[in-house]
């Protein structure tokens, strides 16, 4: 139950602008500017609603409180109140509205779509083909039956140009991303050029009670001393027969939602030259800390998620930045407009 902040807002330029509107001021629209919230400074608002997200930068923040949604970072940070007293600012004239706090659920979140909605999907437009691998995780047979028939469809219908979108993608697994990546490869390839483990008693713990302690993988982290650091060589993954892979031109398309392996994905496909990035900077970082794994907490129960591991991009580089695109064309999030697709296909034609 409860209520909460009816606006949601997207970050572009230092601005806060309005993204969706589930109060009942219809006349507050998508790109007005967020000014204030209760006479305090939207600026002020963000720095302290900042304080509580972790990430290595400010462009890294703003991608996660999008991602999750401002309301929702509000209600945690400022608590629960009935009316709000706002500024607005549009088409040069700053306007002061009320507005009432809306239903958590019946208002909020039944109504809204979250920006992390990769889904499967297969098209073939004039200019490409089009596919939308979903998020690289879940049913593992049934997701490589997906890619399977997805690229056998993409072999008879010959077209010349592939996108593959991982934008707003949560990413997830190596071994699913790869998958997807061998039907353009055309040598044996790595998803890292460099993968840093630390065993700990608690991770130790956590493999015995969850994967299979033969496997090599596991076995190396409950052979190593607690605390140790150590480098781990994944073996190379073969391309599909060359009868079975696109040899056309590849598109990958990138937002700064796109996070963990989608970034490390699109990272791979850009440093072996097997496609061509376009959209804007990841939020996250290619060479990050991640492959988690989770312990309660003893008094409270309370999941904590650690990285055992850090990923370096195939390139080597450490540098503290997303995947860069080749062809950059902005995502606005204020309107319904697809402009990186819309974009490329615009180039294409």
């Amino acid at each position: 139950g409860g209520t909460i902040f009816p606006l949601e807002i997207a970050l572009e330029n230092g601005k806060a602008l309005i993204r969706k509107n589930w109060s009942d001021q219809e006349s507050i629209l998508p790109g007005m500017q967020l000014l204030s919230i209760d006479g305090v400074e939207i600026d002020e608002v963000l720095a302290e609603i900042y304080s509580q997200i972790p990430a290595e930068r400010l462009y890294f923040k703003q991608a996660k409180l999008e991602m999750f949604s401002f309301p929702r970072y509000a209600w945690q940070i400022f608590g629960e109140q009935e009316t709000f007293q706002i500024k607005i600012l549009a088409q040069g004239i700053t306007k002061p509205y009320t507005i009432k706090a809306v239903p958590l659920i019946e208002e909020f979140e039944m109504k809204r779509d979250e920006i992390l909605n990769a889904q499967q999907r297969i098209e073939f437009l004039p200019e490409a083909a089009y596919l939308n691998p979903g998020d690289f995780g879940g049913d593992e047979p049934k997701y490589q039956a997906f890619i399977d028939s997805a690229f056998t469809e993409i072999k008879n219908q010959k077209p010349k140009n592939l996108i593959i979108d991982l934008r707003n993608n949560r990413g997830g697994n190596d071994s699913y991303s790869d998958y997807m990546v061998a039907y353009i490869a055309d040598k044996p390839f790595r998803w890292n050029e460099r993968f840093t483990l630390k065993t700990s008693a608690f991770l130790k713990t956590f493999v015995r009670e969850n994967y299979d302690t033969t496997d090599v993988f596991w076995r190396e982290v409950l052979d190593r001393q607690d605390g140790e650091i150590y480098d781990y060589d994944f073996e190379p993954v073969n391309p599909m027969p060359k009868n079975k892979r696109f040899q056309g031109e590849v598109f990958v398309l990138i937002n700064r939602h796109s996070y963990s392996q989608s970034a490390v994905t699109a990272a791979q496909i850009q440093d072996y030259g097997w496609g061509t990035i376009v959209g804007e900077e990841t939020g996250e970082f290619p060479t990050l800390y991640a492959s988690q794994f989770q312990y309660p907490l003893p008094n409270t129960g309370i999941i904590v998620k650690v990285s055992k591991g850090q990923i370096v991009r195939v390139n080597g580089s450490t540098k503290a930045e997303g995947v860069i695109p080749d062809i950059e064309i902005r995502d606005h999030l204020v309107d319904e407009k697809d402009e990186i697709l819309e974009g490329l296909l615009e180039r294409l034609r």
